[in-house]
């Protein structure tokens, strides 16, 4: 039944795939780079995060609209490559992954953070600045970083290194993440729960583009117009008074509220607070109720209820009377729950290898013939793997070339066993839960450093083959969803990488010509980026010889995370006899890396939509509304940001020209 009110509940799989990616698309990839590219690199500076999703939405609505006046209708296709051109465009991303930072605007972002870093006191103190190779980065006192220029010979080097990196990261994520997906969801069936969020928008509009509007628009609009007036609150307030005050003011906080200094006197290294975004109690409408219930039970008992019992056993010993969420999140992981994190990777990778191996016995015993939908797009499996060896021999040449001193074996167990082992488990995560929840295998690339007897910092930023690409699972479904042939994917990922690039380069260049990065002009990232600072250079310090730090090293404990992997797949087994869904378990495990202040306001949206929407709506019209009140809020918020962003931008230039 389909009148316009009630959502149609017929299977979309049933439509022909057809081809997404045209001059529409190069169109709005420019449009992309060289509008909104500048304000997600400005609003990641201020507040910590992009545009992302908004920058996606914005794009397509304007050129929806624009379409629809010219009499040129949109198929959601056509849409759905509009929405990940913007992404691939406006996305942030590091290859600096200790710093436990990204960066929003593009590759050359990565840059602006090795300029602060090699300039930093901590990088100095820890004596790294100096062992700092220059195809990473320019020396401190370098002309080019005095004057906060890329037009300098200077960063010829970094800059091809970071071109070279971008190429074959995508073609190892277009391959091995294919096969991710081939094996999590037409092997496996699992459900990707949060795939729905943008191709249901993109459905929305298609119906907009062509005269044909249902519910699925007036749910987008109606999420569109909350997520403007929040967002007038949330960051146009902090973004113009930034402008006229020596410091934004912040009617709603950002991007939190922290009560973790004031329960320290009473509870010891407890973390409690909520993040201040609406967004986040969106997506627990969308998410999996029992994954959301299992994240907020294993957050509360680890980081509320369990570290006042460490703390007062002597197992965590850093955390100081007064200190705020990051910093004692920081402590508590280095001091405990660091294994922890690794036992649940652990964990997790292994009952996933375990079940796929089962599936494939059963398919076998049944003799079932793998049937793939006509048209998607598909290519043979070996020629997948193929592409992806070729890539990853690339990275190890790479590699050796700029690090010759470290064993080259490490190299090889990286991009061969540990690779495809952390992407199978995040596929699967993404697969049941809709979300990398946080487990992986995070010290592993660490550790090898650390005991290779490798003495030196160039390691730290060397191009590794060590990648999680289960994520392109959720991506390749998506692509499913909405009907679209993947080779328009390929098609309009590399189209937007050579833009992006271009774009990147030169907008960073501008802004940070305007002032330097960080400043009291970027509140955010002058609070953040020293934390990272210190971060990174603990680990640095790990292989610095003699002057080298040995905390992180006390910090892993082999004991206690094989304890925490054995007795994760004890639960799950115990789990399953009590015929708890399996959601909850992996809910429970990557709620542990979790602060308080996201599951919490994530449950609170479980707990409205469960018991509250869907009896209102109905469960199947319900969970049908979700994911595209979700989209439609991420596109007015990032409406009303785009015009205050703008207005900051064009006020700081004229500035400059004046003084």
């Amino acid at each position: 039944m389909n009148d316009n009110n009630i959502p149609d509940l017929k299977p979309e799989m049933m439509e022909r795939f057809e081809e997404g990616f045209g001059i529409k698309a190069i169109i709005a990839a420019l449009f992309i780079g060289f509008v909104m590219l500048p304000g997600a690199i400005y609003l990641g500076l201020i507040t910590g995060g992009g545009l992302g999703g908004a920058a996606q939405w914005v794009t397509v609505i304007l050129l929806v609209e624009i379409a629809k006046r010219s009499f040129v209708p949109l198929k959601k296709q056509e849409i759905y490559i509009l929405y990940i051109l913007a992404g691939a465009v406006a996305g942030g991303g590091t290859i600096l992954g200790t710093a436990g930072l990204t960066i929003q605007g593009g590759a050359f972002g990565e840059l602006i953070w090795r300029q602060y870093f090699i300039q930093s006191h901590y990088a100095h103190s820890f004596g790294i600045a100096d062992k700092i190779p220059s195809w990473v980065v320019p020396p401190a006192n370098s002309e080019a970083i005095f004057k906060r220029t890329f037009f300098d010979r200077e960063w010829l080097k970094p800059i091809i290194i970071i071109i070279v990196f971008a190429f074959l990261i995508r073609i190892t994520q277009f391959t091995l993440g294919y096969v991710m997906f081939r094996i999590t969801s037409d092997r496996e069936k699992l459900a990707f729960p949060m795939a729905p969020v943008a191709s249901e928008g993109a459905t929305a509009l298609a119906e907009v583009s062509g005269k044909t509007e249902s519910w699925r628009w007036r749910v987008f609009s109606i999420s569109a117009m909350i997520g403007i007036i929040y967002g007038a609150f949330y960051v146009v307030i902090p973004t113009i008074t930034g402008l006229l005050m020596t410091k934004p003011f912040q009617l709603i906080p950002i991007p939190w509220v922290d009560f973790t200094s004031q329960i320290g006197s009473k509870a010891p290294a407890a973390m409690f607070g909520f993040i201040t975004d609406l967004g986040t109690i969106l997506a627990g409408f969308v998410l999996p109720f029992w994954v959301v219930f299992g994240s907020l039970t294993s957050s509360i008992l680890s980081q509320i209820v369990a570290n006042p019992i460490l703390y007062n056993a002597g197992i965590i010993k850093n955390w100081q009377p007064g200190m705020s969420v990051v910093p004692t999140s920081i402590s508590v992981s280095m001091d405990f729950w660091i294994n922890a994190t690794i036992g649940g990777g652990i964990c997790v990778g292994l009952i996933g290898i375990w079940k796929t191996i089962t599936a494939m016995k059963k398919r076998k015993k049944t003799a079932e013939k793998e049937i793939l939908p006509e048209g998607r797009g598909d290519y043979p499996i070996p020629i997948a793997l193929g592409l992806w060896v070729i890539s990853t021999i690339c990275f190890i040449i790479l590699t050796h070339i700029l690090v010759p001193e470290f064993p080259v074996f490490i190299f090889i167990l990286f991009g061969f066993v540990l690779t495809p082992f952390l992407s199978y488990t995040s596929a699967r995560m993404y697969g049941i839960t809709g979300v990398h929840t946080g487990v992986s295998f995070p010290l592993v690339r660490e550790a090898s450093f650390i005991f290779s007897g490798y003495k030196g910092a160039a390691i730290w930023f060397s191009p590794i083959p060590y990648f999680d690409v289960g994520g392109m699972s959720q991506a390749f479904k998506q692509l499913e969803l909405t009907q679209t042939k993947f080779t328009s994917y390929y098609k309009a990922e590399f189209t937007a990488l050579v833009i992006m690039l271009f774009c990147s380069f030169l907008f960073w260049s501008i802004i940070w010509h305007l002032s330097p990065i960080p400043s009291a002009t970027y509140p955010y990232v002058q609070k953040m980026w020293p934390l990272n600072a210190i971060t990174q250079s603990l680990w640095i310090s790990t292989t610095l010889g003699e002057s080298g730090s040995s905390y992180i090293i006390r910090a892993i404990k082999p004991f206690i995370f094989m304890s925490f992997a054995i007795g994760g797949i004890i639960l799950n087994g115990i789990l399953g006899i009590l015929k708890v869904p399996t959601s909850f378990f992996y809910g429970l495990i990557g709620g542990v890396s979790m602060w308080p202040h996201s599951t919490i306001p994530l449950f609170a949206g479980a707990l409205l939509g469960r018991f509250y929407f869907a009896k209102k709506f109905g469960a199947e019209t319900w969970r049908r509304y979700t994911p595209i009140i979700l989209a439609g809020y991420t596109c007015g918020v990032g409406l009303i940001g785009m015009v205050s962003i703008a207005v900051a931008l064009i006020a700081k230039t004229i500035y400059q020209i004046i003084f």
